[in-house]
């Protein structure tokens, strides 16, 4: 009935996007989630196509009372694109890029996905920093920090967005750079999705080589603790072209992997050297100095590298991730994460250490909303598994592995790879950057009317 209401009366007269209720033969797939842990059911799935559609479903919901999420690539890891018995604001149809090759900066829309921008950018030979997942949405990823594969070199997403269109709280369109709306674009750098719904952001683009060369080492887990003692000691000296992060993980059991380390617990590091292609060997010898038991390290297209793990983790896993960021890692630490790599409870699990310095360090911390400019490592503990059954064990894994940690790790962390951990969290990650956020907040929403998300209240 309430979908009818919409379709027929202020909602549809306004929006050319689909309207999809729990009437309707594709709400369930319109509503699934990557994080198949999280099931929730919307009221009302308003699928928008442009920022008049948004402008509408803002208004809507504000007029009605509605709770509104708003959804992008859906990645995000407690399910915040979405909300019981409110209104979804689904970017996904709301998709395009559009590369100015003169100027260096790509427009992005709301819903765009990473391996679409990869796609459009690459072709000219440039490049934004993005995550490490084709799948995932810009808008999530950027208004959280978008830590990837290039950040040693370029930053963080945010560090790149030099503009964006927003849709805010009273339906009013407004445009955030450096000359105007200028602190509504310091809070989207990094303060989440709290301030109004981003119908385009526009990224400021660098050169990047036809190749990269990149690809994981592996070792057995048997010298883990060598390895992570020697990748935290070598990283932070590297050239910045040289990007890795650390991980734990277990060998997926298919091609293009050996047979004899399918399904074996390893640690690694998965690498890519955005320099020269001819410097490249002398980078990696000190690695393989190491004898990695598999050196996939190889010239490759950047979307390549970046849409390596598409498969591996398809939407419809179970998912449940801690996060802290890093500025160092005793020697008590490492023992801790090879304890927990030795015990991933499914085959899908994972921990992964990525670097933040190099780019990343050269932004002040009250430069942007993200403050963890002093760390070092983003870490993330990532308990997986298709199987519902298993939830508990991956569950349990994560938190284990986070307590055991936590103590080591630098104030604040990264909003995007939380899950729902409650106000005194939130505050803690943004540290002395939480009152201005809330201060922006109350100017431009002061109601809070977008609070489905890791919420910052207004001031």
């Amino acid at each position: 009935m309430t979908e009818v209401l919409a379709v027929e009366g202020v909602l549809g007269a306004k929006h050319r996007g689909p309207l999809i209720g729990p009437d309707n033969s594709a709400y369930d797939s319109a509503r699934a989630l990557y994080n198949a842990m999280i099931d929730k059911r919307p009221r009302l799935i308003a699928q928008c196509v442009d920022a008049a559609d948004v402008i509408a479903a803002v208004d809507f919901a504000r007029d009605t009372g509605l709770d509104v999420a708003v959804r992008c690539g859906a990645h995000n890891g407690p399910g915040l694109g979405s909300v019981d018995d409110g209104l979804v604001i689904d970017l996904s149809q709301l998709r395009g890029v559009v590369v100015d090759p003169e100027a260096r900066v790509a427009h992005v829309l709301g819903g765009t996905l990473l391996g679409e921008v990869d796609h459009a950018t690459t072709a000219f030979g440039l490049a934004a920093p993005f995550g490490i997942i084709s799948t995932t949405g810009v808008g999530g990823l950027t208004l959280g920090g978008g830590v990837g594969n290039l950040t040693r070199k370029l930053g963080l997403s945010i560090d790149a967005l030099v503009e964006a269109d927003v849709v805010l709280a009273d339906g009013s369109f407004v445009t955030a750079n450096e000359q105007q709306n200028d602190d509504l674009l310091w809070g989207l750098r990094g303060g989440g999705g709290n301030l109004g719904v981003v119908t385009r952001f526009a990224f400021r683009l660098s050169p990047i080589p036809p190749t990269v060369v990149a690809g994981p080492m592996l070792w057995t887990i048997d010298p883990a603790t060598e390895i992570l003692s020697w990748y935290r000691d070598f990283i932070g000296d590297a050239p910045e072209d040289l990007n890795g992060w650390f991980a734990f993980l277990t060998v997926p059991p298919a091609p293009p992997f050996p047979e004899e380390l399918q399904m074996q617990k390893v640690c690694g590091v998965l690498w890519c050297w955005a320099g020269a292609n001819e410097e490249a060997d002398a980078v990696f010898a000190p690695a393989r100095e190491l004898r990695p038991d598999l050196d996939g390290v190889q010239p490759m297209p950047l979307p390549m590298l970046n849409s390596a793990f598409d498969d591996l983790y398809p939407a419809g896993d179970q998912w449940y991730w801690r996060s802290d960021v890093v500025a160092e890692i005793p020697d008590e630490a490492v023992e801790i994460n090879v304890e927990h790599g030795r015990t991933m409870p499914t085959w899908k699990s994972t921990s992964h250490l990525y670097p933040i310095d190099g780019a990343a360090h050269r932004v002040g911390s009250a430069d942007t909303a993200w403050p963890a400019r002093d760390a070092r490592w983003v870490q993330v503990m990532a308990g997986v598994d298709p199987d519902p059954a298993n939830k508990d064990a991956i569950r349990d894994w994560a938190v284990s592995y986070w307590q055991g940690l936590h103590p080591y790790a630098a104030s604040g962390g990264y909003v995007n790879m939380i899950m729902d951990e409650g106000e005194e969290r939130v505050r803690a990650i943004y540290g002395s950057n939480y009152e201005r956020l809330a201060e922006i907040k109350a100017k431009y929403d002061p109601g809070n009317f977008f609070h489905v998300n890791q919420n910052i209240r207004p001031s």
